[in-house]
């Protein structure tokens, strides 16, 4: 049996204690972690565990068994020298996966010098997605998965009713590949057949290089 995961967060403003909620809601072991007191006994209830602490102080992290953990986000908001700091000392004494919040590309210029394992831009990465809703009423969802290539929710318009995936013609024609089709919220086929008929409505998750993801969205949805 897989062994569940647990998590720790650390910095409980906005993003932080969001991210604490999503993670105990599809419950995940949750250790969050703030050095003020009034965000510690909001989350207290929310979370497996909650407790006061500065994240920069090394002997206390290793103390409460920070090792133990598979992953630490460091989502501390205006102080980048602290999410920094805290960043270093979580590397040195040897946590495995490190996510952290970058304020600004300066920020994560250093994040990454200092071998954080992955950076989150979370206003930087909303905002793509929202600008991808406003531009195309056939998106529905928008994921970037590297600087060139995205995972994109296309909405199938009357020009995909009743069509297969292999008439539709996103992996030859365009190298867009269907990877799922979501018909309701409980109907999902994933890795659709040629065979498998598209209806109007239906979302299309397709991934692909940005530019021939915009190609397929112009020409064929």
């Amino acid at each position: 049996m897989r062994q569940k995961k647990e998590f720790v967060v650390i910095g409980l403003g906005r993003f932080g204690g969001s991210l604490c909620k999503e993670l105990s809601d599809i419950g995940i072991e949750v250790l969050a972690i703030d050095k003020d007191p009034e965000r510690i006994k909001e989350y207290n209830s929310v979370v497996s565990q909650a407790v006061e602490l500065d994240a920069i102080d090394e002997e206390s992290l290793i103390e409460m068994g920070i090792r133990n953990f598979d992953c630490v986000v460091v989502s501390i908001g205006e102080d980048i020298q602290a999410s920094i700091l805290i960043t270093l000392i979580l590397k040195e004494i040897g946590i495995k996966q490190v996510w952290v919040k970058a304020r600004n590309d300066y920020h994560e210029k250093v994040l990454q010098k200092i071998g954080a394992d992955r950076i989150i831009h979370p206003e930087r990465d909303m905002a793509r997605r929202i600008a991808h809703h406003i531009v195309s009423d056939k998106v529905a969802d928008y994921i970037e998965i590297s600087k060139n290539h995205s995972i994109v929710e296309i909405v199938a318009s009357d020009k995909l009713n009743g069509k297969t995936v292999e008439n539709i013609d996103a992996q030859e024609g365009f190298n867009c590949v269907i990877v799922a089709i979501r018909k309701s919220e409980d109907n999902l086929i994933l890795l659709p057949s040629k065979t498998t008929i598209v209806d109007k409505n239906d979302i299309l998750v397709t991934i692909g290089k940005n530019t021939d993801l915009e190609r397929f969205e112009d020409k064929k949805v």
